[in-house]
């Protein structure tokens, strides 16, 4: 059950995380999804989307997906990232963060999200991560 709306959780994340990057397109069942105005600062040589900001969207995009389901919890931290680069990602495109959460434990939350180029169907990274949630006590 969705316990935040993306508004709220945008809120939260200013009063938390204001360094982050990325704007919430939308939050829903164990999902969210994000946007990245691509700026000179993203790019590597040859005009691709760095490495770097490609992982730090995904990881805040699922950041988003576990707390529209846990509630607003700034200690929710990344335990474990791993990303596959799957195509050269746009300079010139928004980048597209789709998160799911494949479970949603006690302890921990697991989830996988996927990059886009804007405008493009298949992805350019595949990122999967796991997140240790603090004691509820």
């Amino acid at each position: 059950m969705t316990v935040m709306t993306a508004a709220a959780i945008e809120e939260f994340l200013d009063e938390v995380f204001p360094q982050r990057a990325g704007t919430i397109e939308g939050v829903g069942e164990g999902r969210a999804t994000m946007s990245l105005a691509i700026e000179d600062e993203h790019l590597r040589p040859g005009a691709s989307v760095s490495g770097p900001t490609l992982m730090g969207l995904a990881d805040v995009c699922l950041y988003v997906a576990i707390l529209a389901q846990i509630g607003p919890e700034p200690m929710a931290v990344t335990s474990d990232l791993h990303c596959r680069f799957l195509r050269r990602p746009r300079g010139d495109r928004d980048l597209i963060a789709n998160a799911r959460l494949l479970k949603l434990g006690r302890r921990l939350a697991v989830g996988e999200v996927q990059l886009f180029s804007d405008g493009e169907e298949a992805p350019v990274a595949l990122v999967t991560a796991t997140y240790a949630l603090p004691d509820a006590d």
